[in-house]
């Protein structure tokens, strides 16, 4: 079972290709709203078309009215003709790519978009069973992937699809025995290009998720670069890197070759359709048959015109099959199930005291894996509750359970009386401070990191909350002090100072419950006295909620809970428990050795 305290993800299962007609038809749904710039295009499309198509037959004509018979000045009227046509048709092929690159890009935005919102509405299980780089993956190259077919297949489609009708009608009009020569390799071609490109889809669909998986790789390695280069890891990692590109490269090179391919049977078979039709007419002729030079040199070119669009689509289908598979992987997110609605009767905080109660809680990550059993705990207004026991007890389950990152199976939580599913989410996680044990700091100024708490806070506030947490020092011999940029998540920073400047961006938060999830357990015993100092600033008048690696810093909390195995098996206050000499005794009294022993 996946830990998210820890941070555990399964690996991603392989998936089924889903339905191209249902992914195709969720796709117009976001082309619909470009209805009129979709309508121009067409038109433009479909002028270019009967053109092309209108231009061929006056080369025949050319040849058996004018050319054959020196006509100079029906030649030259042919030509102007021509040149007006093909002139009309660029102006036009200009316009419809124009406008087509316009709904492309305004698609994919909207996409993006969606997409970005629906990663803010999904429950933080999702992001705890599932990697980064998959996510990014997504995000990035699938969107990608999609913008690449919305922008050049679309007029592909359109221009292709019309072409083939419009040189047919005219083929037959000429000549049904050419027409017939022309098409004959035709079935040929669509058997062919059909085993293939379903071949090929399946193949650009585990591509993606091999892509979405070595991406995800990446992305842990990078930010586990000083674990890896602590225990001299580079090689193997680098080794394991190398096995799942190669298995990218594999499935990369056989979707290739499958869509690849394609061209290259469609070349021969074109060619073949060419001898065909020259063999046919000039036999016709020689037979005394009703058939001109003219109109063989018509079918030669239309029969390129007709295979043309199949060429064209079989060179979409790379980006086609991409986009599917893309869009697929995209549908995937837009439709996890979101974190839960808030009750219609549901209650924004007001003046909150911070009376909290569990009662009777359980709670498991997965069905049949308990996680918290029967847990009881009452934190009157103002009180320090400290959260003490071995590593996966449960501890930081609860302050998940608090925050409604998580909901419970069975029992209630409330707050001031009030049960924290009836309380609006937003309005509940507004009062909550939550200082974790890993800072996330954003790539910006000191200044907005720390404004992040409260985002209308005026400048004096930011001091004010950085003096608290005993921040303000260290800001201040900075070279650009509070307008330093931060990178890396605040790496460019020591563990303790990022820690300060999460105390800081809480208090500027002015929370009415506080929870601190092992806040000092990475830094050094000076550091650590600066950080108490200002935790103890800013849980003045406030009910907290504090997890505790080192147990020295919650002897004066009002109420100690000791958790183990999901269970809170001893409750009391420092004094209390060390005189029962029980569980809590003999972890206080262990960590006290060996710290006496450093």
């Amino acid at each position: 079972m996946p830990n998210p305290r820890m941070g555990g993800k399964p690996p991603i299962e392989s998936r089924k290709p889903k339905n191209t007609k249902k992914t195709l038809s969720r796709l117009l749904k976001y082309l619909n709203k470009y209805w009129f710039y979709l309508l121009i295009s067409f038109i433009c499309i479909a002028f270019v078309t009967l053109g092309t198509v209108y231009a061929t037959r006056l080369i025949g004509v050319a040849i058996d009215q004018y050319i054959t018979k020196y006509d100079f000045a029906g030649l030259a009227k042919v030509c102007s003709m021509l040149l007006a046509i093909y002139v009309g048709s660029s102006l036009c092929m200009w316009l419809q790519s124009y406008l087509l690159l316009l709904v492309g890009q305004n698609v994919v935005a909207t996409i993006r978009k969606e997409l970005f919102e629906k990663i803010q509405r999904l429950p933080l299980k999702y992001f705890d069973t599932t990697t980064h780089g998959e996510i990014m993956s997504r995000v990035t190259n699938d969107v990608d992937n999609i913008s690449m077919a919305l922008n050049n297949s679309i007029s592909q489609v359109l221009q292709s699809g019309l072409t083939l009708i419009g040189t047919f009608a005219m083929m037959l009009y000429l000549n049904i025995s050419l027409t017939i020569a022309s098409i004959v390799t035709i079935p040929i071609l669509l058997i062919v290009t059909k085993a293939i490109t379903t071949r090929s889809r399946k193949n650009y669909k585990e591509k993606q998720e091999r892509l979405g998986k070595l991406n995800g790789y990446i992305e842990e390695i990078i930010s586990g670069q000083k674990v890896v280069k602590v225990f001299c890891q580079e090689d193997e990692m680098t080794q394991a890197f190398s096995e799942k590109n190669n298995d990218l490269l594999k499935v990369g090179i056989r979707a290739e070759i499958f869509s690849g391919i394609i061209a290259p049977i469609m070349m021969a078979l074109n060619n073949i359709s060419y001898a065909i039709v020259v063999a046919v007419g000039g036999l016709m002729m020689v037979m005394g048959m009703p058939m001109t030079l003219g109109t063989i040199s018509n079918f030669i070119i239309y029969s390129k015109q007709f295979t043309r669009p199949l060429n064209e689509l079989a060179n979409q289908v790379n980006a086609m099959m991409a986009a599917f598979a893309g869009a697929e992987r995209v549908f995937e997110v837009l439709d996890e199930p979101e974190e839960m609605k808030d009750q219609p009767n549901s209650v924004a905080l007001n003046d909150v005291k911070g009376d909290v109660v569990l009662s009777s809680v359980d709670f498991s990550y997965e069905e049949g894996h308990p996680i918290l059993k029967e847990v009881n705990l009452y934190a009157k207004p103002g009180q320090t509750i400290a959260l003490v026991g071995p590593t996966g007890a449960g501890k930081t389950t609860i302050i998940n359970l608090l925050t409604r990152f998580y909901d419970i199976d069975k029992g209630t939580i409330t707050i001031d009386g009030r049960e924290i599913k009836d309380i609006k989410r937003k309005s509940l996680r507004s009062n909550l401070g939550i200082v974790l044990q890993d800072t996330y700091l954003f790539t910006d100024t000191i200044r907005e990191n720390i404004r992040y708490g409260r985002l209308d806070a005026k400048d004096d506030e930011i001091i004010a909350a950085a003096k608290l947490a005993n921040a303000h020092e260290f800001i201040r011999r900075l070279p650009d002090g509070y307008d330093t940029v931060l990178t890396d998540g605040g790496g460019n920073l020591s563990q303790g100072q990022r820690q300060m400047l999460a105390i800081a961006r809480a208090i500027l938060a002015n929370p009415s419950v506080l929870i601190l999830d092992e806040a000092t357990s990475s830094v050094d015993t000076r550091t650590e006295v600066k950080i108490q100092e200002a935790m103890q600033n800013l849980m003045k008048g406030r009910t907290s909620f504090v997890i505790a690696h080192r147990l020295s810093t919650i002897k004066d909390a009002d109420l100690i809970a000791v958790i183990n195995h999901g269970e809170i098996i001893e409750r009391g206050n420092h004094e209390e428990l060390m005189a029962k000499k029980g569980f809590y005794h003999s972890l206080y009294s262990n960590q006290f050795e060996s710290e006496k022993a450093v």
